[in-house]
């Protein structure tokens, strides 16, 4: 793996935090009439992406405790109030990475080898920054978001999202082929059209 990828934005968990209050945030200004909606987010309404925002809390604490999260595993429907479900799950897996200790050094991951200690953090600020431009641009809701937490997202999914990661959404990928974008374009779009989405279509 190259030098590049153990040089990550400062403060993993202060990102995540504000990350993770963004994307709770945008979730609770969605309303009830939006469910139905389609996202740039692959295939899903906007209320299967707020399932899937609250899953990934679930998912992603199974990672900070040394567990390994089965992504193959159908997204459950959340009964109730998704914004304050995940506000609750959100500050779980806060408390969940500060007790899991020193973030520096290195760790060994299945698939990309010897990576920073703090790189699964990174992905997780990454996940929630990119679900939350795509929940915000379903809703119609302002895409100017915190620009460190994007920063920090663009940077390491251009580090981390190699080409075999991308497929498209026929196929079930992810992430599908990067999409061209302008390099002046706003920040959260130039995020989206790496992990490709289009913004202009959004």
């Amino acid at each position: 793996m190259s030098e590049d990828l153990t040089t990550v934005a400062p403060e993993p968990l202060a990102l995540l935090s504000r990350a993770l209050d963004q994307a709770g945030e945008v979730l609770a200004r969605v309303r009830e009439e939006q469910h139905d909606l389609p996202t740039p987010c692959r295939s899903w309404t906007v209320a299967r992406l707020g399932d899937h925002l609250v899953y990934d809390l679930s998912q992603f604490a199974l990672t900070a405790t040394g567990g390994t999260p089965d992504w193959s595993a159908p997204v459950p429907p959340v009964v109730g109030d998704r914004a304050a479900i995940f506000r609750k799950g959100a500050a779980d897996l806060l408390e969940l990475w500060r007790a899991a200790g020193d973030l520096t050094g290195t760790i060994t991951l299945p698939g990309l080898g010897e990576v920073p200690a703090r790189f699964p953090v990174d992905q997780q600020t990454a996940e929630f920054a990119m679900h939350a431009w795509d929940l915000a641009t379903a809703t119609g809701q302002s895409t100017d978001l915190d620009p460190q937490v994007g920063q920090s997202s663009l940077d390491w999914v251009r580090r981390t999202l190699q080409p075999h990661f991308r497929a498209k959404e026929v196929d079930g990928g992810a992430f599908g082929p990067e999409v061209p974008i302008a390099d002046d374009a706003p920040l959260y779009d130039r995020l989206a059209a790496f992990a490709g989405r289009s913004p202009g279509d959004a």
